[in-house]
């Protein structure tokens, strides 16, 4: 690797064809003044001149530092394996390739507590920020303690500006599935959920809107341990139903696999069906009927309401982003 101080500033401008003073400036970070193109042509000649470690310092000191930081809610609900939930790991994988397509550096962290987003994007001096999973109320106290843009996967909240907040389309996605089951003969209709709170009750809503009648609900356990449990103590009851509904693909797949467990088969004996089409549910035997939404459109749009937050500091939006059902094997019409 080249030693730093052998490499000289006036060999670095000689080789692009711009002053001395451009090449200290972009070193500095005093970049105001020059453009988005020429600062990339500095940086990438220091970078393969062997200025590497120096680049950090230089992307931390300017004012376009093209960092982003991609917050996650760490619930209880994971039990300390955040990052190995199909949802999660999707989401951030698409935003990744996003961010990268866009020329932007992805920081990731997980927090309990969304204030901690404050110290995180300080410290590394983040053009703007992508949160997932908080509550509703706590988007707009982040709002009034920061200066940066940020966008919000499903914030379920008044938005009163300078938020960018992308919606699934959760209602329609229920109703998707309750008209599938009801057009296929389902009349005992089973919907799991571990709260009765957006965006998961919105599910359980929509389902009885496209049945035709209200879904029997079980509000069951977060821990897995106390999940089974609670099953266990329901096991006989399964056979009342001819489809069950989760409204994630993890309580879909953790379902099934409990089901197999006590001699019910799917979807023989009862349907499954999930949401969110992760790889979890693509990969199980049988393969899960599930709700897809597209989480690389997502990535996108978010990564375009950053941009246009940074140009305009007062834009504000809320999209809610459609989604599909997709038939698989773990489902099936009755008698069929």
């Amino acid at each position: 690797m080249w030693d730093e101080n052998k490499v000289r500033i006036v060999d670095i401008a000689d080789e692009l064809g711009v002053s001395t003073a451009t090449v200290s400036n972009v070193l500095h970070g005093k970049t105001k003044k020059i453009s988005d193109r020429t600062i990339k042509r500095v940086q990438d000649k220091l970078q393969e001149r062997g200025y590497i470690p120096n680049m950090a310092a230089t992307l931390l000191a300017q004012n376009n530092s093209r960092i982003i930081g991609v917050v996650v809610h760490d619930h209880e609900k994971y039990e300390g394996h955040l990052f190995e939930d199909p949802f999660v790991s999707g989401a951030v994988n698409a935003l990744s390739d996003e961010l990268e397509r866009a020329e932007y550096f992805l920081m990731l962290k997980k927090t309990a507590h969304i204030m901690d987003a404050v110290k995180f994007a300080s410290m590394w001096n983040m053009d703007g920020m992508i949160l997932l999973g908080f509550c509703a109320d706590e988007y707009q106290l982040l709002r009034d303690r920061i200066r940066i843009p940020f966008v919000v996967y499903d914030g379920f909240f008044d938005n009163k500006g300078n938020i960018c907040n992308l919606l699934l389309d959760d209602k329609d996605g229920g109703r998707q599935v309750g008209e599938y089951l009801r057009e296929n003969g389902h009349t005992q209709v089973l919907c799991l959920a571990d709260n009765r709170l957006q965006p998961d009750y919105d599910r359980y809503l929509g389902l009885c809107e496209g049945l035709g009648f209200d879904a029997e609900f079980w509000e069951i356990p977060m821990q897995k341990e106390e999940r089974i449990c609670y099953y266990d103590a329901r096991a006989e009851d399964f056979a009342k139903y001819t489809a069950a509904f989760a409204v994630s693909d993890y309580y879909a797949v953790d379902l099934m696999n409990y089901l197999a467990a006590n001699g019910y088969r799917v979807p023989d004996d009862i349907s499954v069906v999930g949401f969110d089409d992760t790889a979890l549910g693509r990969t199980v035997s049988p393969a899960l009927t599930t709700v897809t939404q597209d989480v690389a459109y997502r990535a996108r749009k978010a990564v375009e309401y950053l941009t246009l937050m940074r140009d305009d500091r007062e834009y504000s939006m809320t999209e809610i982003v459609p989604v599909k059902l997709t038939v698989r094997e773990s489902s099936r019409a009755v008698g069929g």
